[in-house]
């Protein structure tokens, strides 16, 4: 029986690709991945979503959830179905995607590395209640990590290929984990050391 929540609207706009993606056990999945879009806008980051970039299965990169900078709630992808959002934890893990802009435009540029826009308190609200809900309808979702605690990899600067910058740095530094972390029933996976 799940607890008395509160409602969460969710627009479902599904991928067009979405039934093509893999089907899984809900019972797999344990772990939630926070990302930032690094893009300006929902409508961008839905665009990017749907490029097909695997020809084999005809999908694409994108994560189950994401979440304006007004707390609006869209589901993309169902729980159901593998999302492609952080390599090596797609099979166990929800993908949940904060609109922001990040490193926007030049995400590899070893100039541009600082990620300065804080996330607004409708996103956190909104993200605080989607992981509660997250968690009691699913009994195995033990763990939750930001994409930069899971894809480490070091890349040649665009700029400058002599520079190594941080492949993924999401959700980065403004990113309220305290805040978070002791209001959702969670716990941090590969968390970096304090």
């Amino acid at each position: 029986m799940l607890p008395d929540l509160p409602p969460l609207p969710v627009h479902v706009d599904p991928l067009p690709y979405e039934s093509r993606l893999e089907p899984r056990p809900l019972s797999q999945i344990d772990l939630v991945v926070i990302h930032c879009t690094e893009v300006p806008t929902l409508a961008e980051s839905r665009t990017f979503g749907e490029k097909v970039l695997y020809e084999d299965s005809g999908t694409g990169n994108s994560g189950h959830f994401y979440i304006d900078r007004d707390g609006s709630l869209h589901r993309y992808v169902a729980p159901e179905r593998v999302a492609h959002h952080v390599r090596g934890y797609n099979p166990r893990s929800i993908g949940i995607e904060i609109v922001n802009t990040g490193r926007y435009p030049r995400w590899l540029d070893s100039d541009h590395q600082a990620m300065d826009e804080p996330y607004t308190p409708a996103q956190i609200d909104t993200l605080v209640a989607l992981l509660a809900r997250l968690a009691a309808e699913h009994p195995s979702l033990r763990f939750i990590a930001g994409h930069e605690d899971l894809d480490t990899a070091m890349v040649g600067a665009t700029d400058d290929p002599s520079k190594q910058v941080r492949r993924k740095r999401d959700p980065g530094p403004l990113f309220p984990w305290d805040y978070v972390l002791e209001r959702v029933p969670l716990q941090r996976l590969n968390a970096p050391p304090p």
